[in-house]
């Protein structure tokens, strides 16, 4: 067993065969070789089973990245969105099957290699535990995987527990998304010495960002912008910048991906190299090479208009693209705040919406919420009316994890909304941090 795939990797020939076992060998003391699925779909499956056999999957995830890329380092997007039905039921039913004939009574994550041209595939790996991955579904759907896992532990039936979201309806239910939420990995390869920056098989990453949106491209934008503080969106960087890259760097950056890949990809987009010679190179799924294809062409369109007067219909297509009003500011010529008074004069605003898990079926009695640019409307706030009335005290989260900050920023900000509620104060948690410290604690972030 090793953490994070460390010491793992591909060989395409003898030498790099005999390079990769040395590695290996130094922090196991056994090595595993298989064949090479490199170029595949990675699709992640969370699923809950009690001690009565009842058995459903709570989440199902899929990697931006193909497989070659640890998950860990790789983009994740839930629900899936290239999967078809008949994929998407398969890999379901095999996942059940999995933990019914293993015995696993809690929650299990297995992951999936899919063959992008036919529907075979592999289990890679099955983990009867929470994990990394669990903590991103949870966070992602609004099931609290931590509690029914305890509780399913101790014996009780998924039937008995109660949907902690929605207060009615039991915890023997499949969420269903009705928005797009994205997993962004956050590196600090800048503070080692003698590591390369290179993506492979083994996790780099120390932290990851998650964010919601009603559409792939809002949320990408959002979870781009948490990763990287400065950086505004899905766009090329700066000329003076260290990011800025030749074409020939492009092209061997595409190819062999870093920790700089999303900078590779959007200045090929601009440079106007197609969706077809992208994945060529990154074997990343072309659905997603065209959403972010047609947030270049925003941005380009955006550009077209610099001096003039931004329409009603402009201004909220370029919010549902996840455009930021300085990054909108940046293309037009004007600042942030001249874009900030002109949209609002436009009335185009954002709305509050929801994570209710069950798509508004049942009404959500938790105030786990997010922001969009898709809706006129926004969804009610629960709230106690003893509660209502006070003033309110906004947290603000640590963020990703990265070198010297870690879970225990997680659960300061926890007890922290604990303490103020337990005072009778209204008190919400900012933050985009999907990471297991408000998850095992069942708190939920803004």
């Amino acid at each position: 067993f090793a953490l994070g795939g460390l010491g793992s990797g591909f060989a395409d020939n003898e030498a790099e065969l005999k390079e990769l076992v040395e590695k290996a060998f130094a922090n196991s003391p056994q090595v595993l070789v298989e064949k090479s699925m490199k170029g595949w779909k990675e699709i992640e499956y969370e699923v809950v089973r009690d001690s009565q056999d009842n058995c459903i999957t709570v989440c199902n995830m899929e990697n931006f990245d193909p497989l070659g890329i640890h998950t860990g380092d790789s983009i994740v997007v839930a629900p899936s969105q290239t999967l078809s039905n008949t994929e998407y039921y398969k890999l379901r039913s095999v996942a059940i099957k999995v933990a019914r004939h293993l015995g696993i009574v809690g929650e299990c994550n297995i992951q999936y290699a899919l063959d992008p041209n036919s529907e075979d595939y592999c289990i890679i790996e099955v983990n009867a535990r929470l994990s990394r991955s669990s903590a991103l579904a949870s966070k992602a759907t609004g099931y609290p995987l931590a509690y029914v896992a305890a509780k399913l532990a101790l014996g009780q039936a998924l039937p008995v527990i109660r949907n902690s979201v929605t207060k009615t309806t039991t915890a023997c239910f499949e969420p269903s998304l009705d928005y797009c939420v994205v997993k962004f990995p956050r590196w600090d390869l800048n503070k080692f010495n003698r590591v390369t920056a290179g993506l492979g098989s083994s996790m780099k990453s120390v932290g990851e960002v998650m964010s919601i949106g009603r559409s792939f491209q809002e949320a990408m934008q959002k979870a781009i912008r948490m990763a990287t503080p400065g950086v505004l969106g899905f766009q090329p960087p700066p000329k003076d910048s260290a990011a800025h890259m030749s074409m020939e760097k492009i092209s061997h950056e595409l190819s062999n991906p870093t920790d700089m890949r999303m900078y590779a990809l959007s200045q090929a987009f601009a440079h106007g190299e197609s969706v077809d010679s992208i994945f060529e190179k990154t074997k990343i799924n072309p659905w997603f090479l065209y959403k972010l294809q047609e947030i270049n062409q925003t941005r380009e369109l955006l550009t077209t208009r610099a001096g003039e007067t931004m329409t009603v219909d402009l201004m909220r297509y370029a919010k549902q693209q996840g455009f930021c009003d300085a990054q909108i500011g940046e293309c037009v010529g004007s600042t942030e705040m001249e874009v900030r008074a002109c949209r609002k004069a436009l009335g185009v605003l954002p709305v509050v919406k929801q994570v209710d898990t069950l798509a508004a079926e049942f009404p959500a009695q938790t105030n786990y919420l997010y922001m969009t640019y898709h809706g006129d409307k926004n969804d009610p706030v629960v709230l106690a009316p003893e509660i209502a009335k006070s003033k309110g005290t906004v947290v603000l989260g640590c963020g990703a994890y990265r070198i010297g900050s870690s879970v225990e920023f997680d659960w300061c900000a926890v007890n922290c909304v604990r303490t103020l509620r337990k005072l009778g104060k209204k008190a919400i948690v900012i933050n985009y941090n999907p990471e297991t410290g408000s998850t095992d604690y069942d708190e939920f972030y803004l």
